[in-house]
């Protein structure tokens, strides 16, 4: 089993940063590829961005491409997301994922999920 918990949501106006990290236990975090997803009230849930078990390939939703960077630091178990240039229509709520399997678009992908951290966006 692994346990994810994610941390750095708040509240903040448009056009401000905030970086997530999602923290998970245990000593085979470098095992996996890890995805970030974000849920808003009444929307199914949408990819944002997915890492390899390096860290060397990445893979963003159009939404985020430019504005956002997925990073990971596998000697502190560590997953980072970096959000620039926030927008109104960022607000949900943001959720880290591991999967063994190579990172992909589908929550179905993904087996083990932390409980997410809320990110409001106000204009």
């Amino acid at each position: 089993q692994v346990q994810l918990v994610e941390s750095g949501g708040g509240l903040v106006q448009a056009g401000e940063s905030l970086r997530l990290s999602c923290v998970g236990s245990g000593r085979t975090f470098r095992n996996y590829s890890m995805g970030w997803f974000r849920q808003a009230p009444g929307k199914e849930r949408e990819f944002v961005a997915a890492i390899n078990w390096s860290g060397g390939n990445t893979n963003y939703a159009d939404a985020a491409k430019g504005r956002f960077t997925i990073s990971r630091d596998n000697a502190k178990n560590t997953v980072y997301l970096q959000m620039n240039s926030l927008k109104p229509e960022d607000t949900a709520v943001y959720s880290c994922a591991a999967s063994t399997s190579p990172w992909g678009r589908s929550p179905s992908n993904y087996i083990y999920w932390g409980q997410g951290t809320q990110v409001t966006v106000s204009s």
